[in-house]
């Protein structure tokens, strides 16, 4: 069997670097057919992060938000019609029912583009979907798809028609896919692998993504954009009511679209469950989170001597750190023994 890697299997090597201030540096990516990014963050297409007010902020911050598809299409297109940034706005579909009904009201409601939202996109009913829908919005409308896994995932899902493929299975914060079912690869080596593609298609590194380290690591493996959930839940932008428990803590629900409770609310009834449901602490607007995002995947590129992503993907070198590097490498002085 061979050896995969995650996010904290590995660290970026440090290198010369001629970049004077952060300010020098393009962190902006294209991921083709009118989808051009200044920030490479998508935000994830959960009933629980994305609707209007999370869609204005993540274009106001250069960014981009898919609108999730767990609502009626009236909803799903008002929440459209509401961002009334002008910029980039996804809208999440599924593959079968009204899927290309409501692929045609988001897309006359001023979608940017579309995202086919499934847990397994390696999957029949995904190529089949793709076929379809590039018939009737042509090859120069934006669609996004996944999920998959695989060098073979990616290329199928791209010589079907998309444009940018989501690529992870299992191993977001609140996803249990590699519990219940035992199937999965772990986030980095899933960019490693689907970045051999040669296929002329956009990574979106979705699942497993932390913090900005995470971020440049996965952009520097080959990921054109990555997809966050969790690092934005919470916020004020994000669906759901702010909760107060008795020690006077404010908080909000955060929960995987393949949990029993999100199924039940969505369809009146769950199959397989892979996801849960946890509260998060309000965090307060979703634009100083970007900010520090932004911040952090800035430094990063200057460690690797990278102005612009493809320079990142040149130049990168990764190493494996063992446990007690990833220990080292972490703010340790809260488990010291003083």
């Amino acid at each position: 069997m061979n050896k995969t890697y995650s996010y904290d299997d590995v660290l970026l090597v440090p290198q010369y670097s001629d970049v004077r201030s952060r300010s020098e540096i393009d962190i902006s990516t294209d991921l083709g057919a009118g989808v051009e990014l200044q920030l490479p963050i998508v935000a994830s297409p959960m009933d629980t992060i994305s609707e209007s007010a999370m869609g204005a902020a993540m274009a106001k911050a250069g960014a981009t938000a898919i609108i999730h598809r767990y609502n009626n299409i009236e909803d799903q297109v008002k929440h459209i019609n509401q961002v009334s940034q002008p910029a980039v706005v996804g809208g999440a579909i599924g593959v079968s029912g009204n899927y290309i009904e409501r692929a045609h009201a988001l897309v006359d409601a001023g979608a940017t583009f579309l995202c086919i939202d499934v847990a397994h996109g390696h999957h029949i009913m995904m190529k089949e979907a793709l076929w379809e829908l590039r018939l009737i919005f042509g090859d120069d409308y934006h669609i996004m798809a996944g999920n998959v896994a695989t060098l073979e995932g990616i290329n199928d899902l791209a010589d079907w028609g998309a444009d940018s493929v989501r690529c992870n299975i299992g191993g977001g914060s609140i996803c249990s896919t590699r519990i219940q079912t035992g199937h999965g690869l772990p986030g980095l080596q899933t960019i490693i692998e689907c970045a051999k593609t040669d296929r002329d298609v956009k990574i979106i590194a979705d699942g497993g993504i932390k913090n900005s380290g995470d971020m440049v690591k996965a952009l520097a493996a080959g990921a054109d954009a990555v997809m966050v959930g969790s690092l934005l839940a919470g916020t004020t932008e994000t669906p759901g009511e702010i909760h107060m428990n008795v020690e006077g803590k404010r908080w909000k629900t955060y929960r995987g679209m393949a949990s029993k409770e999100a199924q039940i609310d969505w369809k009146g009834r769950y199959s397989s469950f892979e996801g849960v449901v946890s509260r998060v602490p309000h965090r307060g607007p979703a634009a100083a989170i970007l900010e520090d995002l932004e911040r952090g995947i800035r430094s990063g590129f200057s460690y690797t001597g990278a102005r612009d992503l493809r320079a990142l993907h040149n130049k990168a070198k990764f190493v494996t750190q063992t446990a007690s590097g990833l220990s080292e490498s972490r703010a340790h002085i809260a488990t010291r023994d003083w």
